[in-house]
């Protein structure tokens, strides 16, 4: 036991490998923006050519903060939040954070149970997905007084700060671009809403412009579906192989409009003469689609960057204030859509 401890390296050895002082190199990992880039560089250098290993558990016994943030997120069987949490672990990478990532399964009482499992680790933050949680979750989170971030869906009266999109705008504009193009029966296919603020703004903003336009979607044509593409696709042909199909189908996300194509190959239909198809996200992939897939732009990388910067700056101590940041959503036309001129007028 003597010679393995003799083979520990500790951060004296570091510091003098890197030719900088102790408090130097205890700068470097607790508030990296603060040192200098060259000299960064050489600590880096010095720990991986001497194998240092910090101890967290002594340095948390003393004040000093873990190094961590922990991501729930409902799901990581699908692209849906790749993107997001790519860009948010690369964002809290350069302020020397790591993430610690779990999935809920859109169910929040486990999500509650991953909150008190990342306070148990001693996490510096916690950044969750949507306005949808708990009132156990949020009191939690405000009673240990930790940072926390809400990422994906704006909302300006959000508990948490908040960076995300406006996905009842989404909705609507996915919706519009249906009206404005002729079409008029119109099926939908959206995940549950219930405990999913995404879901739900998304469809009563696609709904919102509807009505205004004066349609009516039957239910026979209205479908819920998980985020699966089998789903999708199986709930796709209930409306496609029916006596009378709608013209255009409205999708909740991507990965729901991917089925929906599946389902109208199936039936040997042409897209987008004999079927329009929108979706919501622009996920990756959606524009190599062949067609590619016409869809609502939700900014994901930027989204993920934002909030990790805020959140970052918010543990270092730089930020006091909530931050409430909406990133701008837009219309991407490809190939699935197409003017329907028997309906236009």
């Amino acid at each position: 036991m003597s010679d393995i401890n003799k083979n520990k390296v500790d951060i004296f050895a570091v510091a003098k490998r890197a030719g900088v002082s102790i408090s130097t190199v205890s700068r470097s990992f607790n508030h990296p923006d603060l040192v200098n880039p060259a000299t960064r560089k050489k600590i880096d250098t010095a720990i991986r050519k001497l194998g240092y290993i910090r101890n967290r558990a002594a340095q948390t016994m003393h004040g000093i903060r873990s190094g961590t943030i922990g991501l729930v997120v409902p799901t990581i069987d699908h692209a849906i939040f790749a993107e997001v949490i790519q860009a948010f672990s690369d964002s809290v990478d350069e302020h020397g954070f790591t993430i610690l990532v779990a999935s809920h399964g859109y169910d929040l009482q486990r999500e509650y149970a991953v909150l008190r499992k990342f306070l148990e680790h001693r996490v510096d933050g916690l950044a969750l997905i949507g306005q949808d949680h708990s009132e156990e979750a949020y009191n939690l989170i405000e009673r240990q007084d930790i940072p926390a971030i809400s990422i994906w869906n704006y909302n300006e009266n959000s508990r948490l700060s908040c960076v995300g999109a406006d996905n009842a705008l989404a909705g609507r504009l996915a919706a519009q671009h249906l009206v404005d193009l002729g079409h008029r029966e119109i099926g939908i296919i959206f995940p549950r809403a219930i405990d999913n603020d995404r879901a739900r703004d998304r469809r009563e903003g696609a709904q919102s412009a509807l009505s205004v336009a004066g349609i009516l979607v039957p239910s026979r044509w209205d479908i819920e579906s998980p985020y699966s593409i089998a789903e999708a696709k199986d709930a796709a042909l209930r409306i496609l192989k029916s006596a009378h199909r709608p013209t255009a189908i409205l999708c909740g996300n991507d990965v729901l409009a991917v089925g929906v194509l599946y389902a109208a190959r199936r039936c040997n239909l042409r897209i987008p003469d004999d079927i329009s198809i929108v979706g919501i996200g622009d996920f990756k992939g959606s524009r190599e689609m062949e067609p590619g897939l016409t869809t609502v732009h939700l900014p994901a990388r930027n989204i993920g960057q934002l909030a990790g910067k805020h959140l970052s700056q918010s543990i270092i101590g730089n930020l006091s204030a909530p931050t409430r940041i909406t990133c701008d959503t837009e219309l991407v036309i490809r190939g699935t859509c197409k003017q329907n001129y028997a309906e236009a007028y």
